[in-house]
């Protein structure tokens, strides 16, 4: 394989540059997709429709580093060191998440959550401390109304999932043949596609809910993506692809972007467009985007910039949505008068996204490595 990513010290394996960058797009593509959904009244009429399915792309592309970065490192490492490692890059943005969504929580108060203001501050405090842990909240801590198992920080589900998919990597997978991990993820792709397939509302949203249905949702959504990633690093022969980054990025907007499949007599054709996207096209996406060199300086810089940028934007923006979305919803708000202040939501979201890693996230994990590492 061929990497060019400048600067690293001799004991760190480099990234793949336009792996970060395409984490990046996607986590763009949330935001978007989020500040949109403020006006959507349906899942037919929602613009970037198929927005949601950017968290499944993050799920294989973190199978796919998870990998790289620790399959050949488990003669020299036990679980307690992994573990450590995965708390200290995911854990304090965790925190962080939890506390902007604590910070804003009371300003979301509106016709959509018309409780909030009677949440008393002890409750919600106690949300935001278990949320710190990422431990999920039952229905009855639902402190917003839209049965979220983090309802100070939405997206925290997603993150929670990605725990799980490590432990599970780290106690048993890790530890499997190519047979027994192409087995795996058959059986998860099967379960990924009767998901899609059954699913009530014709797609495989879901999965932020303690309670049965969500955590299906939520378990198909992690099994297939994360230990396909893993397996496509472990078996895949990187070649080498020109303008890979701007290929891949076109193809992943697309993904994305593309409008609802089908009506309310053929919900299934949407959740096979979801379920085929994220079993097919996605991996296609990830091995282009492994293979492909960041061209030149300057998209190398933008790829690192988007990488840089990708977990803290995601992590972060949520809080904000809830603002701008009980702001469109209590003022009825139709979406081109909505857009400019969508767009500044959208901006900042990335200086938000940017100052979190710069003055919080990386002096924080350094100095965890200094402390604990």
């Amino acid at each position: 394989m061929n990497y060019e990513l400048k600067g690293l010290n001799s004991n760190s394996k480099p990234h793949y540059q336009i792996l970060d960058g395409l984490r990046g797009v996607a986590a763009l593509m949330v935001v978007a997709f989020h500040i949109l959904e403020a006006n959507a009244t349906s899942h037919f009429d929602q613009i970037i429709n198929h927005g949601y399915l950017a968290v499944d792309f993050f799920f294989l592309l973190s199978g796919f580093v998870i990998g790289y970065a620790y399959d050949d490192r488990w003669n020299k490492m036990n679980l307690v060191d992994f573990f450590k490692r995965r708390l200290m890059r995911l854990q304090p943005m965790v925190v962080l998440g939890m506390s902007i969504g604590a910070i804003c929580f009371y300003f979301q108060d509106s016709v959509l959550w018309p409780g909030i203001h009677e949440v008393p501050v002890w409750k919600m405090l106690l949300v935001m401390l278990v949320g710190y842990t990422l431990i999920p909240l039952p229905l009855s801590m639902d402190i917003r109304g839209w049965t979220e198992m983090h309802p100070l920080n939405g997206p925290g589900w997603s993150l929670y999932y990605e725990y799980l998919a490590n432990i599970f990597y780290a106690l048993f997978v890790r530890r499997f043949s190519k047979i027994m991990l192409s087995i795996l993820v058959v059986l998860s792709a099967l379960a990924l596609l009767h998901l899609g397939l059954t699913g009530p509302n014709g797609d495989i949203v879901g999965g932020w809910a303690l309670e049965p249905q969500q955590m299906h949702i939520g378990f198909a959504r992690v099994m297939y993506p994360f230990f396909a990633g893993l397996l496509l690093f472990r078996v895949s022969t990187i070649k080498q692809i020109k303008h890979a980054f701007l290929l891949c990025s076109l193809l992943l907007v697309i993904i994305l972007a593309m409008p609802r499949i089908g009506d309310t007599q053929m919900l299934w054709a949407n959740g096979l467009y979801d379920a085929l996207s994220v079993i097919f096209i996605f991996p296609l996406i990830v091995w282009l985007g492994a293979g492909g060199s960041s061209g030149n300086e300057w998209s190398g810089r933008i790829c690192k910039f988007l990488g840089d940028i990708s977990y803290p934007i995601y992590i972060t923006h949520y809080p904000l949505i809830y603002i701008y979305t009980a702001w469109v919803a209590d003022h009825k708000v139709k979406l081109q008068d909505a857009l400019p202040i969508g767009l500044a939501v959208f901006i900042a979201t990335i200086v938000l996204a940017y100052l979190s890693l710069k003055i919080y996230d990386e002096p924080v994990r350094k100095w965890l490595k200094n402390k604990i590492a």
